[in-house]
């Protein structure tokens, strides 16, 4: 494989119709994957996939800190039908997702986190510590890294927030996904030998560009978070893994080497925090 898309959702409701394509697509580029869980139905497609495509595809299992209370419905993450599921909010079953867990080639726990700005309330966060710290302690044994969610808002900073539940309860490490804080909320992470990602927003914004430069080497990944967030040149089309080689080349260009050197350091990232074969 030549890339890894960290964190994508070929599981998703947005990709019912072709996801057979998708995924073969991305695979006959060289690009490897993994699949993310948001909830317990989205999780266990992602761990199907697995035995659908036996190489160059991983998955996670988690529930989002949205869906632990009411919240928006997707019609790309769930689909038509799922209304009724989301809207209700889902509490998280601990030995549901360890079953999931179990699957080899399930290599991370989450996404799961908090989310202070598509639920700004405050009696929402107690759900959502009360899920997360359940998937820290899931993590912790399975021994396998957390993938995080965290979206900060006029009610906190849940960069700050996560650091401190992460440094009593962790004893694994982890990835905070579609990093979109300030450099000094990475350095927390990193501190911690936490690991940011970033998605195609750094190819057509330049506010993450310094985060991007000082991130340490071995603590950086490239993501889609497709079928979100698609990168130039693509805008404006659904978001697929196929893309991340555009977030790739992108980081490489703000750190100053060649893309393939650079992806060749992305490869090995993942292999050492998700212990993926790329």
């Amino acid at each position: 494989m030549n890339y890894i898309d960290i964190h994508t959702h070929a599981n998703l409701a947005a990709y019912n119709d072709d996801y057979k394509d998708v995924v073969k697509h991305a695979l006959e580029a060289g690009v490897s994957m993994i699949n993310v869980g948001t909830q317990y139905d989205t999780s266990k497609r992602a761990v199907e996939l697995l035995d659908e495509f036996p190489v160059g595809v991983y998955a996670t299992v988690g529930l989002h800190p949205v869906h632990t209370s009411s919240s928006f419905h997707d019609k790309d993450e769930v689909g038509e039908e799922g209304k009724a599921f989301t809207s209700r909010g889902e509490v998280f079953d601990y030995e549901a997702y360890k079953a999931l867990a179990s699957h080899p080639k399930v290599v991370a726990i989450g996404e799961c986190g908090l989310d202070y700005f598509r639920t700004p309330e405050t009696e929402q966060h107690t759900k959502q510590v009360e899920a997360f710290e359940m998937q820290i302690a899931l993590a912790n044994e399975v021994q396998k890294p957390l993938m995080l969610h965290l979206r900060s808002g006029k009610s906190g900073n849940a960069y700050r927030d996560a650091q401190k539940i992460l440094k009593r309860q962790a004893k694994v490490r982890g990835n905070s996904h579609f990093f979109a804080g300030s450099l000094e909320d990475a350095k927390g992470f990193w501190d911690m030998d936490y690991s940011t990602s970033f998605t195609g927003v750094i190819t057509f914004a330049g506010d993450y560009d310094e985060v991007v430069k000082a991130a340490p080497k071995e603590l950086i990944h490239a993501e889609t978070d497709a079928p979100y967030v698609t990168p130039a040149p693509h805008r404006g089309k659904r978001n697929e893994p196929l893309y991340v080689a555009e977030v790739v080349k992108k980081m490489a260009e703000l750190r100053g080497v060649s893309t393939s050197d650079w992806a060749l350091v992305l490869l090995q990232n993942a292999e050492n925090m998700f212990a993926v074969r790329t």
